[in-house]
């Protein structure tokens, strides 16, 4: 609705005043002006806005975070081997570095 529909509406009914300095009518009801009724209509659509884009924005972050956990879970096998290779490399390695110090042991035993 517009400005000028609600200033009619109000106009319609005179027992409320829209301009009390108590911000209450005879009635006991709180009556709001018109510029005081469109100040709270543009603060409710700014706050529909809001919540919308909120809403998007966690929307396309659950996506994300679904495509993340399914291509984790894709690479979960290739971590793995990657991990059991490493456990046999350095197992190799240790077992290289023990030939190579007997061997220079027994090089250090034919020198003296």
């Amino acid at each position: 609705m517009s400005q000028s529909s609600y200033e009619s509406q109000i106009a319609e009914h005179p027992q409320s005043e829209p301009h009390t300095t108590e911000g209450h009518n005879e009635n006991g009801t709180l009556a709001l002006s018109a510029n005081d009724f469109t100040a709270l209509e543009e603060r409710v659509v700014r706050a529909v806005k809001l919540v919308k884009s909120e809403r998007q924005a966690r929307a396309a972050a659950e996506e994300r975070a679904d495509k993340a956990e399914a291509q984790s879970m894709e690479q979960r096998p290739v971590i793995i081997s990657l991990q059991e290779e490493v456990s046999a490399l350095n197992a190799e390695r240790d077992q290289v570095r023990q030939r190579v110090e007997r061997l220079l042991s027994q090089l250090d035993t034919l020198e003296l």
